[in-house]
């Protein structure tokens, strides 16, 4: 068994549980074979070797083994946790000592040991940063500015930290490029889709063990994150609501079977509460104070602060922890709201985040992004950046070949008809 204590740094929850860790990572392998494919390429073309690299994400099985990959292509990686919750600490054990790769992360960690980390990776004077949600190049840009000038580039697979990557952009400070994997086909319509909507659901029956049949689910936000949720949640029987800001989503979802009201209107007929807006304070005090008793409200956003946990316990004191993952909010009306997983990432908090075959596509995107960037290194102007369309479909291909299917191709003359414009009727 593993479990001597490694030679390399590391800040970990304990060492000893690297074994069950790596069973864990094995198992997840088995569902990512694009990801597998790409392992087995970087591993004879190197085409990383030499290169620093940090990743803020959360250390799950699935990201052990895109940092596996990335080891295979010959990167020099550091990671840290992008969440305080969704660290799973087994994992953990497991890259330190069976992979050797420097691990910060641990579950439950402290917002000061957080930050403590991620000045840790900003040290180890990176390359390429993979972000998840941007508070590491946020904090590189304000604290340490002259680590920009080594940085080739960033990705970032998170619709919150995209919002940031074009802030920064607009407000001139993104010297470097970044390449938006969310934004990527075989990301968002999969992982924040399928993957999303599953592991939040899951997320949600682990904490409670409620039934969600017959109960009123409000989903706030209907984007691709949205729709999944209320996808899963209708299929399980739940009456889902939808609130929106935006009238295009809101007349789809009207259209795809949902009711859309505001969420002022939604707070006093919601059983479940679940916000996936990548905003802030989507659920405000207002709403705390018109929720019936017993409201269950989740997050599966990137951050907690789509709830304003500040205002619920203005309206209620401190909270009763009732079972893992809950806690009771009594208000002075006598209404009690249940708040899962402190408010943040439900899907990681309570659960073990998204299926393996989803995120077999989305860290697949990752890996290719950062080697994109190693071969663009240069090229790319700073700011915010698609990965070409024919990476997204290689991924595509890749995953149909992993699948045993296959499908058609153009013929000649149906190429020749796309190209021109004098055939018609």
């Amino acid at each position: 068994m593993s479990t001597a204590m490694p030679a390399i740094e590391h800040d970990i929850k304990d060492v000893s549980l690297a074994p069950q860790g790596k069973k864990r990572i094995d198992w997840a392998e088995r569902e990512m074979p694009v990801l597998r494919l790409i392992r087995e390429r970087f591993g004879s073309e190197q085409p990383l070797k030499g290169v620093r690299l940090i990743a803020c994400a959360h250390i799950t099985t699935e990201t052990a083994n895109l940092a596996r990959t990335l080891q295979a292509g010959g990167a020099e990686s550091l990671l840290i946790a992008s969440n305080p919750l969704s660290t799973q600490d087994d994992v953990a054990a497991s890259l330190v000592v069976d992979c050797g790769i420097p691990v910060f992360a641990m579950k439950g960690e402290t917002t000061d040991t957080y930050r403590r980390h991620v000045q840790t990776a900003l040290e180890f004077a990176p390359d390429i940063i993979i972000d998840d949600g941007s508070d590491v190049v946020a904090t590189l840009i304000k604290e340490k500015p002259e680590l920009a000038k080594k940085i080739v580039g960033t990705t970032e697979e998170t619709t919150t930290g995209i919002v940031r990557l074009k802030a920064m952009e607009t407000a001139g400070v993104l010297t470097f490029p970044s390449i938006a994997v969310n934004n990527a086909q075989t990301k968002h319509f999969f992982d924040n889709r399928y993957g999303t909507g599953q592991s939040t659901l899951d997320g949600i029956i682990r904490a409670t063990n409620i039934l969600l049949a017959g109960r009123n689910l409000v989903v706030v936000g209907y984007g691709w994150c949205g729709k999944g949720v209320a996808m899963r949640a209708r299929g399980m029987g739940a009456n889902v609501v939808v609130t929106e800001v935006d009238p295009i989503k809101a007349v789809e979802a009207v259209m795809d079977g949902f009711r859309v009201m505001p969420i002022s209107a939604a707070a006093s007929i919601g059983d479940i509460f679940v916000t996936v807006t990548g905003n802030r304070h989507v659920i405000d005090r207002e709403h705390f104070a018109k929720m019936k008793d017993g409201a269950i409200v989740c997050n599966s956003g990137h951050f907690d602060l789509e709830l304003n946990l500040v205002a619920l316990r203005e309206l209620s004191g401190e909270p009763t922890h009732v079972r893992p993952f809950v806690e009771e909010y009594k208000l002075k009306n006598g209404n009690r709201v249940m708040v899962l997983g402190e408010g943040r990432l439900i899907n990681l908090a309570a659960a073990e985040g998204h299926p393996a075959s989803v995120m077999d596509m989305s860290f697949a995107n990752q890996a290719l992004s950062v080697e994109y960037l190693v071969k663009k290194k240069g090229e790319l102007k700073p700011g915010v950046h698609l990965l070409p369309a024919e990476v997204d479909q290689e991924i595509a291909s890749l995953k149909l070949r992993a699948l045993g299917l296959s499908i058609d191709t153009l013929t000649s003359e149906q190429l020749e008809y796309m190209g021109s414009w004098e055939t018609g009727t």
